[in-house]
């Protein structure tokens, strides 16, 4: 993709409406997946595409305004169709707020390499376990679900020299048990680089054990609960709540991290009543994403096309319990004054961990009296200056009692806000690779513990099955 993205760059040089900077990004998808449902696998497929976006840096009248477009291409010259419409559409834009000069460039030892692919063989091992767990259930039990391995290259060129190259990997399962009457369900979900590390039969069991919990109905009321959030509920809490970490808004008084003060934020701040670190970092082994910032079009305060290239490290967002970093841009972290060692950038992974030992089973063990959750979903958001989300419980709620799961309950509606979770916590299991349930068509690459929550808020009983 070398010679594509020199095409384009030497093409906007001679555009009028690229003379302040030219981005192109190409990214080129293999993906694989099959799906089954009532024990019977029934589709798969194989799909490759290449996509580019591009962002052109016109001078204008007040300064510098940028056109950005994308679209699938299949030749160096369409690449070159789409910096020349990304020109016009700078031509006849007004001065971005946040435009300043492209980081300086830098090139990739590996940025001539083609992209990587992945084949049907990564899943067959999950085939050969579906049809051992299909043909011992017979009409007990129902399996339904999809597994899928995706690999994305990316190439980022840019006027001002950077060659960047990056590849991620991403592999997820998700395995539901439902009894034939369809009352109970069950799920249990796996995020992985290769499914090297995917053994069927032991998730066949794990979610066949939750099947089990399903057969003894017990109606709770809504209330507060002590509960227990098992890795994957608390990666969808957390990953909101990263996604509402950008400096500018707290600044503006427009988010829960916004400090008491006009101006300022909560950086500082102990947020978390347990030593949790929540970081990202491109470089973790087996959830690798760009180490550089990648912009095919810019958000106020979050990401700026005008950054792509930038280099961007690891960043600790909480360090034990206390938050020590916002996600800015270039153009913020300049205003602000602010000097971290490399871009506070959004990337595609989150770390959460908060010195656990024991396993989600132990924290069951340790239970009194509370309730079991399984998954989030159909999370919305009610209150920014809170960060107040609600949602629905799915695919299992259990009552633990002196430390056994006596039964399920019905599902709740929960008012709760990630940051004030972070403050009541009372214990964290290890931290493990995990699969978010709602958030998981956006963001995959997820590590986290359990959490007990000594008050948990369900605030209504929900009919959702």
């Amino acid at each position: 993709m070398r010679a594509w993205i020199d095409q384009a760059l030497t093409a906007a040089h001679d555009l009028p409406g690229a003379d302040q900077g030219c981005v192109v990004i190409l990214t080129e998808t293999y993906e694989t997946n099959v799906r089954w449902a009532n024990n019977a696998l029934t589709t798969n497929g194989q799909m490759h595409h290449l996509k580019a976006q591009v962002v052109a840096m016109a001078s204008v009248e007040g300064g510098t305004a940028s056109g950005c477009l994308e679209g699938p291409v299949g030749s160096p010259e369409e690449v070159v169709e789409l910096v020349r419409q990304a020109a016009l559409v700078a031509q006849a834009g007004t001065p971005d707020e946040d435009a300043h000069e492209l980081p300086a460039g830098t090139e990739d030892e590996d940025f001539a390499t083609g992209a990587e692919a992945t084949t049907f063989e990564v899943l067959a091992g999950v085939c050969e376990g579906l049809g051992r767990a299909f043909e011992q259930a017979g009409d007990k039990h129902l399996f339904f679900g999809f597994a899928e391995h995706i690999v994305h290259t990316t190439w980022l060129g840019t006027s001002s020299g950077s060659r960047r190259r990056s590849v991620t990997r991403l592999g997820r399962l998700e395995l539901n048990a439902k009894h034939p009457d369809m009352v109970g369900s069950a799920w249990v979900g796996r995020s992985t680089a290769d499914f090297s590390d995917i053994g069927m039969d032991g998730l066949v069991s794990e979610v066949l054990e939750r099947l089990s919990g399903c057969e003894n109905r017990i109606d709770l009321p809504a209330g507060r609960y002590e509960v227990i959030l098992p890795p994957s509920a608390v990666s969808d809490l957390m990953i909101y709540a990263y996604w509402s970490m950008d400096g500018r808004s707290a600044r503006e008084g427009q988010s829960v991290f916004a400090g008491k003060q006009p101006g300022s934020t909560r950086v500082g701040e102990q947020l978390a009543s347990l030593p949790l670190t929540m970081a990202s970092d491109p470089g973790v082994a087996g959830m690798e994403c760009a180490p550089f910032a990648v912009a095919g079009s810019s958000r106020a305060g979050i990401m700026s096309v005008y950054d792509n290239g930038a280099t961007v490290g690891r960043t600790d967002w909480i360090s034990r319990g206390v938050l020590r970093q916002l996600v800015e841009t270039g153009y913020e972290v300049e205003r602000s004054g602010q000097h971290p060692a490399t871009l506070p950038y959004p990337t595609g992974n989150l770390l959460l961990d908060g010195g656990g030992t024991a396993t989600l089973d132990q924290l069951v063990a340790s239970t009194k009296r509370g309730l079991l959750l399984t998954c989030l979903w159909y999370i919305r958001e009610v209150d920014p200056d809170t960060l107040l989300l609600t949602g629905l419980t799915r695919d299992g709620v259990y009552l633990v009692e002196d430390g056994k799961v006596v039964g399920a309950v019905n599902n709740f509606r929960w008012n709760e806000s990630p940051v004030s979770l972070l403050g009541r916590m009372t214990e964290l299991s290890a931290s493990e690779r995990t699969l978010c349930r709602e958030w998981n068509d956006w963001f995959q690459l997820t590590q986290a513990p359990a959490m007990r929550v000594p008050d948990f808020n369900m605030s209504t009983v929900s009919q959702a099955s």
